[in-house]
């Protein structure tokens, strides 16, 4: 037993006069390895001291115009027949305007809501309506204030095409998002 202490006596005396001989008072050397454009092609193991002098021009990004550009042909959902129900297949539409609008304080929407020329005119009024706030909702649910977007119905007023005709009626079922 007492050799073990004589041995943790001795080992704590050797890690003491080790730590005693780092002096931390002093800085440590630091070798400077500077890149001058003579040396910049010499590799790493040249050893020469030299400072890197490049200088890179950093392009600015314009968030808000790279997210107009990529809603400005992304500018309608549309719908079933009788129906607000915002299809899947338009995520992408929701959520690019989403971004910009999130990139772009200045900008806001109206969502113009459009039916096709069957049903009354109150009827198609309020069917519009429900839709352009169904297309408001779900910017909401990615992050836009409600105060951002305008939705307004123009109902069977506005077609985008003339005509009768399921082709026709399935082009004038829309929500068109428009800046205010």
């Amino acid at each position: 037993m007492k050799t073990q202490k004589f041995a943790l006596a001795l080992l704590a005396a050797a890690v003491l006069a080790g730590c005693s001989s780092t002096k931390l008072d002093e800085p440590a050397p630091v070798e400077s390895r500077a890149v001058t454009p003579a040396t910049a092609g010499a590799g790493a193991g040249a050893g020469a001291n030299t400072a890197p002098t490049s200088t890179t021009k950093v392009q600015t990004v314009d968030l808000a115009a790279q997210a107009a550009e990529a809603v400005s042909k992304l500018r309608v959902v549309y719908f079933d027949y009788d129906s607000y129900v915002v299809k899947p297949e338009y995520q992408n539409v929701i959520e690019a305007h989403a971004k910009r609008l999130n990139v772009d304080a200045k900008v806001a929407l109206r969502l113009e809501g459009h039916t096709d020329e069957r049903g009354g005119s109150e009827y198609n009024l309020a069917l519009g309506q429900r839709r352009a706030e169904a297309v408001a909702k779900s910017l909401g649910l990615v992050g836009v204030a409600a105060s951002r977007v305008e939705p307004v119905s123009f109902g069977k007023e506005r077609p985008a095409e003339q005509g009768s005709g399921e082709a026709v009626w399935a082009k004038n079922r829309r929500v068109e998002l428009k800046d205010k």
